[in-house]
């Protein structure tokens, strides 16, 4: 059986996009916590309100099929994160500038949709941070298949761990 790469586009998030986006999160909660990833995202995180002022920033991005269709939802960001100045138990790659990815989240209708949301970043500004999880597995998975390479450990600003990786081509 022959299989065909499947072709998405991503592009700016609109407000109207915001329903189809926090059921991705929804849907992406519930993949997590299948995978035995408890504690991520609890709380009512990520919020309607955060995702609509991250759309207002033209920091949210939607990843369509090729039919259109939302698929996969992420937050990308050019410039210095905060929780990332402080690195422990490792280093970063370089200091040199940056994108991050936060909040990378699908539809679960078909394959490749996070790879595909990286890819894009990738090529638009080859030095990109992004962390996870420590239980989010999958997540460790696609990074590493990616060529992300784990620097170490950041805290967020409200003193949860995260992973940190970096690629920088």
């Amino acid at each position: 059986m022959e299989t065909r790469e499947r072709q998405f586009r991503i592009r700016r998030a609109s407000l109207a996009d915001l329903p189809r986006m926090m059921a991705m999160y929804e849907r992406a909660k519930a993949f997590m916590r299948s995978y035995g990833n408890r504690d991520q995202w609890t709380g009512g995180y990520p919020s309607e309100e955060l995702i609509a002022a991250e759309i207002e920033a033209g920091h949210s991005f939607v990843c369509e099929d090729e039919a259109g269709e939302p698929v996969g939802t992420f937050c990308y960001i050019e410039g210095v994160d905060p929780t990332y100045l402080k690195i422990y138990e490792g280093d970063w790659i370089d200091d040199a500038p940056y994108a991050v990815i936060h909040r990378l989240a699908s539809s679960g209708t078909c394959k490749g949709v996070g790879a595909a949301c990286f890819e894009w970043a990738i090529a638009r500004y080859g030095n990109i941070r992004v962390d996870t999880h420590r239980d989010n597995l999958p997540m460790h998975a696609l990074l590493a298949k990616l060529g992300f390479r784990r620097c170490g450990i950041i805290y967020l600003l409200n003193g949860d761990e995260r992973i940190a990786y970096q690629l920088h081509r």
